[in-house]
């Protein structure tokens, strides 16, 4: 039987925080973009860099970072994720060109890739004894996700506002700070074990990952059946194909292959890829919608997009999580999507001249409704059945899904955007044009999410774990 730490609540809440900023880090430029794009010269299609390659990064080496948990320690490799964090942030924070600006944001999507499954790894160590308990920890965790990523919006608004876009990034100092001090006081040590670092592997997947985004985002520029288009899609499919023979042929792998025959993780990553498709591109338009349609600020922009943290917030702790004990992951995951597909169709008729009151905020209420009904039980799902052993890598594996997706479906949209008018700035109606074709396009991304969670996920028995003297079961 696991000893019960008595400091497990408070760690959670550096867990929960750390997961918190690193989300946040994904969101709290989204405002500070045009600041940005006028500053450092980025092109139209370039801007979407800023938040891609910190996705990519950070998607891209999740399975390193699962891996170097699993080998290191998970404190460790957490503390480490905010030593490189923080001096991604200060890279960010004092750039005077696109292409710095770029290198930061990877770097602090590399120390994302670290802090992720090293605080799931803990989180699980922490809670791992008690099924009630790590319903509710995994709840507080999952709800710090989405609701990072929204309030990002709006902190990044409030300092775009009253003090310039690189505090964006400085802001992350003093916070990455406070956490590696209280590290030692709060999470436990936890040892690791020997093994070896698939260093091949990790360089296949993520520049196969980054080159398959850059194809897509070009693709509007160059034509998708240009030759240049098509050899950049074939080499990010050539790096991928790659990057399963090194996993079949190399004794220490970064993925061992046999993982995907834990019940349920397929699938479940499947859902958090078109989940994360279609959420992301979703906030991405409606912040630009704000600010570039209906004309809001940097605050305004921000204040705009609270309604929808309070709901995620909400949802997340005190609904879903009941919820998923009392329905089994299968039928939330099925119907948050098709909620956040509904919440997106609703934004897909967004006016040239509409208002926030009637055509965002009740829309922008439902998707954030859905995403919170899903994001928690396709995590727990994922999660479920893998060993203790395998949890770092189990968390690289599905928080890389979802980060993948997330980058893959706004590439996506973009370039739907695009081509329906979305790069006309002098146009306010084609503009909202290619919005509406971008909201469009996510919610269809949901619909399929829905559909293949309804026809591929089973229903899994009551998973038993011991609990004390008694025996509880939670139905994953």
């Amino acid at each position: 039987m696991n000893t019960v730490d008595p400091r497990r609540w408070q760690a959670l809440i550096v867990l929960a925080a750390a997961q918190f900023m690193v989300i946040m880090d994904t969101s709290i430029i989204g405002v500070a973009l045009p600041d940005m794009q006028r500053d450092l010269g980025f092109s139209p299609s370039g801007l979407q860099w800023v938040f891609n390659a910190y996705v990519v990064a950070f998607g891209g080496l999740l399975l390193l970072g699962g891996r170097l948990s699993d080998l290191l320690g998970a404190r460790r490799v957490f503390t480490t994720g905010w030593i490189i964090l923080i001096a991604g942030s200060v890279i960010a924070a004092a750039a005077s060109t696109a292409w710095v600006e770029i290198i930061g944001r990877a770097v602090q999507g590399a120390g994302g890739a670290l802090i992720a499954p090293a605080s799931m790894t803990l989180l699980m160590m922490l809670f791992g004894h008690n099924p009630r308990e790590l319903g509710k920890a995994m709840a507080l965790y999952g709800a710090a996700a989405p609701a990072g990523g929204t309030a990002g919006v709006f902190l990044g608004g409030v300092i775009t506002e009253y003090l310039s876009w690189p505090w964006v990034f400085i802001v992350y100092v003093p916070i990455g700070l406070l956490t590696l001090a209280a590290v030692p006081a709060l999470l436990p040590a936890v040892q690791g074990r020997r093994g070896s670092l698939d260093v091949l592997g990790a360089v296949a997947v993520t520049a196969g990952i980054a080159l398959a985004v850059f194809a897509i985002v070009r693709a509007p520029e160059q034509g998708w059946s240009s030759a240049a288009t098509l050899a950049q899609l074939a080499g990010a499919v050539a790096l991928l194909v790659a990057f399963l023979l090194i996993q079949r042929s190399v004794r220490e792998p970064l993925t061992p292959l046999a993982i995907w025959r834990t019940p349920g993780l397929a699938v479940a990553n499947l859902a958090m890829a078109l989940l994360g498709a279609a959420w992301i591109p979703m906030w991405y338009f409606l912040n630009l919608y704000l600010q570039q349609v209906l004309g809001y600020g940097a605050f305004a922009g921000g204040a705009a997009l609270l309604p929808m943290t309070v709901a995620i917030m909400i949802f997340m702790i005190g609904v879903t999580a009941r919820l998923l004990g009392r329905f089994g992951a299968k039928p939330l995951i099925t119907g948050g999507l098709l909620v956040l597909a509904a919440g997106v169709a609703g934004l897909s008729l967004v006016r040239p001249d509409g208002a926030f009151v009637s055509d965002v905020l009740p829309a922008s209420l439902v998707a954030a409704v859905g995403m919170s009904l899903a994001y928690i039980p396709a995590m727990m799902s994922a999660l479920s059945g893998a060993r203790p052993e395998d949890s770092g890598l189990a968390s690289g594996i599905v928080n890389t899904t979802y980060q993948v997706g997330s980058a893959l479906g706004l590439a996506v949209m973009t370039a739907i955007a695009t081509s329906q008018g979305a790069a006309e700035a002098g146009s306010v109606s084609r503009l909202t044009d290619g919005f509406q074709a971008a909201f469009i396009g996510a919610g269809i991304v949901a619909v399929a999410g829905a559909v293949l969670t309804l026809l591929l996920m089973r229903r899994p028995e009551p998973v038993t774990t011991e609990a004390g003297p008694e025996r509880e079961a939670v139905r994953l």
